[in-house]
This record gives C-alpha cells, structure tokens and sequence, in this order.
C-alpha cells in the first residue's frame, strides 16, 4: 500500500508535470471507483491543475479549485504517461480504473488485484470527504509533545496505534514496521506505558524513516518508487532474512489479510512473539 512517502512523491510529481496544464477530458472505466456523484467528472474537464498536494495517504489533484481526491488503497497506483492514447478505455476491462487527459500527457489510476478499495473523490472541498476529515495530525507534522499526548493513556498496541489514521495520518504497514524497528520496540507494547526516553526514541525514528524514505522517493519517476521503497526497508516483508541491524532472523507475526516483520534481538529482548491473532508481548 502507498504511504505518506510514495504518496508524497506522487503528488510532487503531479506538481512537476501536472500543474499548469488543462485537463482535456478524464475517462471513467471503473465507476465503483467514484464515491461522489455530484460534482460530476465532466466538471473537471477544461480546468487547469493548479496544485497538487497530500492528506495523509490521500493524493489532492486541485483543478483551479475542483478536487480530484485519490486513495490508492492497498493494490492502487498512479500511471504517468508523456502520450495517452485518445481512444477512450472500456470499461470493466484491466486494471485501468480512470484516466485523466492533460493535453497529450496525463496519468491513469490502476488497481491490481481482485480485491477492489481504489476510491475517487470529487469535491470543492478536501474536508467533504469523510477518511480525510477523521485524519489525526500528519505524521512528519508531529511535534514530540503532540506525540506523547497522543499516545497518552492508550492501551491497544503500539503497532496498532501507529497506522490509526485518526490518531496519526500517514503510516501504515510497512513503515510502522521500519519504525518500530529502529526505535527498537515491541509491535505489541502499550503506547499508554512507554517512558520519555521510549518516546524520544519513537519520535526520533518516526520523523528520521518517513523523512529518508521521502527524500529516497521525491523526484524518482512514478514508475520507479515501489521499487525504491522495497530497497530501503530493512524488515518489513523481509522475514526469514537476516536483520541488518544484529543478524538475527526477521520473523513474521500473520493474520487474515495481511502480516508484519519484526526483528526479535532488536525489538524484544530475543523472544519471538506467539504467532496468533490473540498474541501478547512475551516477557
């Protein structure tokens, strides 16, 4: 899934290619990807991008003050082409699930996978759009202050805490792990009972991963950053390899839909955690 690093790239790319130019005619070949149905799409057509930005791990296309709001959920991507073919796309067929023509040049939203959750927006305003207007505080935005009230009192894990959108945006699967990682705590400690110097550590590994993972990805071609985030991760989806911290073996902690890495030496204290749905931090 694109976190606030590749989303944050994407929107700078948007910026560097998009922004000044018209958009010609955007084509809609999956319509289960649009949640808003007035302001309709055509209202899009002859605006110019004026800005691109993000909220959270949503990606802002403003077009003179109509907003193409996009998150990518797990499988989705954004597709930038210098030529897009003017034949219109037919729909239900492929990934492709919306085009957006921008004079010759423009992008294509795409979805892999059968699981669909690539959602479209398009409104006059971000804040009308209801995962963006229960986002908690960004994360590079976070002071350490803000960060210790936050997890104040809070007794769910801490690696649930960190991709809570609603208490801090932008982090999810795989850069909660790096995180954790280099704070070197437990996915399953409480963020209710972390001391200061823990919560100097997570605040300092928080702003140092997300800011070298946007700096590895601002600037790379669209096509390029799943590629240049899997080379900077040094535990997540690296189970069964060494860690490159101490050497000892990622482990894997599964569930239903989706799985998280962690190093035990690094992490907690050399003890595996159980590897159940109902798991504890084992002491």
């Amino acid at each position: 899934m694109p976190e606030l690093p590749e989303v944050e790239a994407l929107a700078y790319h948007l910026r560097e290619h998009a922004v000044g130019r018209t958009v010609t005619r955007v084509d809609v070949a999956s319509f289960g990807v649009l949640k808003t149905v007035t302001p309709q799409w055509t209202e899009l057509h002859g605006r110019t991008v004026t800005g691109a930005g993000r909220h959270g791990k949503h990606l802002d296309l403003d077009c003179d003050g109509l907003h193409l709001v996009v998150h990518l959920a797990r499988a989705g991507w954004l597709r930038w082409s210098d030529s897009l073919s003017p034949v219109p796309p037919k729909p239900g067929r492929g990934p492709l699930a919306l085009r957006v023509h921008l004079g010759g040049p423009g992008f294509d939203l795409t979805e892999a996978g059968t699981k669909k959750g690539l959602a479209v927006w398009i409104v006059r305003d971000p804040q009308e759009v209801p995962s963006i207007a229960r986002l908690g505080p960004d994360a590079l935005e976070l002071t350490r202050e803000k960060l210790g009230e936050l997890l104040a009192g809070r007794t769910e894990r801490l690696k649930n805490a960190l991709t809570d959108q609603s208490l801090i945006a932008g982090i999810g699967n795989a850069y909660s792990d790096e995180i954790l990682h280099a704070a070197k705590l437990s996915p399953y400690a409480t963020p209710g009972k972390l001391t200061e110097d823990t919560l100097d550590r997570l605040y300092e590994a928080m702003q140092q991963v997300l800011t070298d993972a946007v700096t590895r990805s601002v600037g790379q071609d669209a096509a390029r950053l799943k590629g240049e985030k899997r080379s900077g991760l040094r535990v997540h989806a690296r189970a069964g390899l060494p860690c490159p911290v101490c050497g000892d073996t990622v482990r894997e902690i599964s569930f239903a839909d989706k799985a998280f890495q962690y190093c035990p030496t690094c992490q907690t204290g050399g003890k595996p955690l159980a590897d159940r749905r109902m798991s504890r931090l084992l002491k």
